[in-house]
């Protein structure tokens, strides 16, 4: 191992921010029950991939759980804020996600699991209503009421490490105002109470100024501007974002870099999802939708690359909807028409209807997100992880970076980011130069 790497001692402390959402207890009753052997953690990179480390007739595979230094998930302890006070186990029978059978073997502890008090303002999420929250007279003292509760849940649980990870809602769209510029200014938002500052952006202030790391799962701003970033580098705290990468955008991430590695061009592509959950009854109001709409829509063109290939993506029509559905419950469906074309303009169409389950899609992420951040601190790494931009919609990046959106873009470079970690070589995919006849 990396000498330079700290081992993984201890526990880790996992502190989800809607924890009684159904991302939440879908990933904390699927990792109970891979750890108790109950289940198979179907879709986690960390648990599941190998990673190839040499040439490829090496034949040296090692499993990515067995090649780095990951907390075992034996050793992974839960808690979190809600903005409802029911119990996981309750919590995770009104989501309907998982069956009777899956939560009946994780009942005790999903029971013993119920949120601390959340920070919630119903002008951040219109559709959605609290009963379990906190009351201050500023944001600023909302925040230390936050640090509180992460210092007393590392303490209780007697914690080495801690990670916290925003499972909630998606809020309304908020752009990026003066306020949002530095830590001076953002501190001074917080003690006037600025309208612009929403409960996620006080989760991540409160756990970076704890020395935790943190993850933005949904696609609000939250740690996405000047102030947070001055504070990551300050802290020396590695920070990534944004929006869960799960159904219809995964899909995308497969089929535009498709299409431009083959020079095929788009007319058009109009997709529309129909979901029933409570993440689909928040993105029913405008304000959510806007947030959702932005980091869907900014995924093709920068894989497409339209000014460096007019003639294929210069004028291609894009268009995103999301549909409340209340029967369909956690299973979304994600309808995808594309209008390509290709020799000498001939029109062409890809149709694609892609059934899935958003929660059963992003408990993985979830798992991997807390074990690879977790990693991040313990190596030195800080800042915005752009290494990990395969798990988001929306990555992360500098003012002056290109986010890199093609999925397997992004899983050469998580991998290779992986054995670099381990000081081993990145696979560059030529093992052997091509014979030259001299």
């Amino acid at each position: 191992m990396n000498p330079k790497i700290s081992k993984p001692t201890g526990k880790l402390g996992v502190l989800i921010v809607g924890m009684n959402g159904a991302v939440a207890t879908t990933f904390l009753s699927g990792t109970m029950a891979v750890r108790k052997g109950k289940g198979v953690p179907v879709g986690s990179l960390t648990q599941m991939a190998t990673i190839r480390i040499g040439k490829r007739a090496d034949n040296n595979f090692p499993k990515i759980k067995d090649f780095l230094p990951l907390y075992d998930l034996k050793n992974m302890v839960f808690g979190g804020w809600d903005i409802r006070e029911e119990n996981a186990y309750t919590a995770a029978k009104i989501a309907e996600v998982l069956n009777d059978k899956d939560l009946d073997n994780v009942r005790e502890e999903l029971e013993s699991l119920v949120p601390m008090k959340a920070v919630f303002d119903q002008n951040f999420v219109k559709r959605l209503s609290g009963t379990w929250t906190k009351e201050a007279s500023t944001k600023m003292e909302l925040v230390e009421m936050l640090r509180k509760d992460i210092r007393d849940f590392k303490a209780k649980n007697n914690l080495a490490d801690l990670v916290t990870i925003w499972c909630g809602s998606t809020e309304v769209f908020i752009p990026m105002e003066e306020v949002h510029s530095s830590i001076e200014k953002f501190e001074e938002g917080l003690l006037n109470n600025h309208p612009s500052i929403s409960p996620s952006m006080m989760y991540a202030w409160a756990t970076l100024k704890e020395n935790v790391p943190f993850i933005n799962g949904a696609p609000n701003l939250t740690v996405d501007m000047g102030a947070i970033f001055e504070l990551a580098e300050k802290m020396h705290l590695p920070i990534a974002g944004k929006d869960f990468k799960t159904g219809q955008t995964m899909v995308k991430t497969v089929i535009a870099p498709m299409l431009k590695v083959r020079m095929l061009g788009l007319d058009g592509w109009f997709s529309t999802n129909i979901l029933g959950n409570r993440d689909g009854e928040v993105l029913d109001d405008p304000g959510s939708f806007k947030t959702k709409e932005e980091s869907k829509l900014s995924v093709i063109d920068s894989i497409l690359q339209p000014k460096l290939y007019p003639e294929l993506y210069k004028d291609y029509y894009h268009k995103v909807r999301i549909n409340y559905y209340p029967p369909r419950k956690d299973n979304k469906e994600g309808w995808d028409n594309i209008d390509i074309f290709g020799w000498l303009g001939y029109p062409m169409q890809i149709k694609i209807d892609f059934l899935c389950r958003d929660s059963i899609l992003a408990a993985p992420i979830v798992l991997d997100l807390v074990l690879l951040m977790n990693l991040s601190q313990r190596v030195g790494f800080y800042g915005i992880q752009d290494w990990l931009s395969f798990y988001f919609k929306s990555p992360m990046h500098s003012p002056n970076v290109v986010p890199e959106h093609d999925l397997f873009i992004q899983h050469v470079k998580l991998k290779n980011t992986m054995r670099e970690i381990m000081n081993e070589e990145p696979v560059t995919h030529l093992d052997e130069k091509s014979k030259i006849d001299r």
